[in-house]
C-alpha cells in the first residue's frame, strides 16, 4: 500500500493515512487477537516523516528524554528524539542489554513479560516520554512507567502511534499523567 492522498505533505492527513495502511493481522500473536500492524507504514517514508512531525507537535518543551519501549517504540521514538535534540533511552525484553539493569516484571494481554533499562540511563529531575507504536490495555506502558519512577525520573506523558480505544489502556496510564497522545483511535 502507498499513500492515497497528494504526497505533498501540506495535504497529508496523517491519521487517515496511519488507518489506511496500518495492516490487520487476525489470531496473531494468539487466536482470538486482531493484531495492528505498522510494518506498511515504514515503507512510506513521506508518511513517516509527517508522523515524526506530528509527535514533534505533541511534545512538552518540559521533556528531557523520550523512551522507546522493544521494539516497535524504537521506530519512532529515536527519530523523534533526534529531531528534538533530547536523548533516547531503550526499554528492552529482559537479558537483552549488555551493562547494569534494573527491571521489572508485569502482565500481558496475552502472558507475562520483563524489560529493564540500563541504570544509569535515567535518574532524579529527567522528565520523560514513553514513547511505544499502540496502546491497548495499557501493561506494558504501565509497566516502562513503573520503571522510570524505580529511576526516580518523572514521567510526564505518553505518547503512540495507535491506540484501541475499547481496550481502556489510557485509564490506567492516568496515574502517572494526564498527557496521553495517540495519532490513530480505533
Amino acid at each position: 500500500m502507498y499513500l492515497t492522498s497528494p504526497l505533498n505533505e501540506c495535504n497529508l492527513n496523517v491519521e487517515n493515512e496511519i488507518k489506511k495502511n496500518v495492516r490487520d493481522v487476525v489470531d496473531f500473536p494468539k487466536k482470538g487477537i486482531v493484531f495492528k500492524d505498522i510494518t506498511p507504514i515504514l515503507k512510506i517514508p513521506k508518511l513517516c516523516t509527517a508522523i515524526i512531525n506530528e509527535l514533534s507537535n505533541l511534545l512538552d518543551k518540559e521533556v528531557t528524554h523520550v523512551v522507546g519501549v522493544e521494539s516497535r517504540g524504537f521506530l519512532f521514538g529515536f527519530p523523534l528524539s533526534i529531531e528534538n535534540n533530547i536523548p533516547f533511552v531503550l526499554i528492552r525484553k529482559k537479558g537483552k542489554l549488555p551493562y547494569k539493569t534494573v527491571g521489572v516484571d508485569y502482565d500481558l494481554e496475552y502472558g507475562q513479560a520483563s524489560i529493564e533499562m540500563n541504570i544509569d540511563d535515567i535518574g532524579p529531575s529527567d522528565k520523560v516520554i514513553i514513547h511505544d507504536d499502540l496502546l491497548a490495555t495499557g501493561g506494558t506502558a504501565v509497566a516502562a512507567a513503573k520503571l522510570i519512577a524505580k529511576q526516580g525520573a518523572e514521567v510526564v506523558g505518553f505518547s503512540f502511534l495507535v491506540e484501541l480505544e475499547f481496550l481502556n489502556g489510557r485509564e490506567k496510564l492516568k496515574m502517572f499523567t494526564k498527557k496521553i497522545n495517540s495519532i490513530v483511535k480505533y
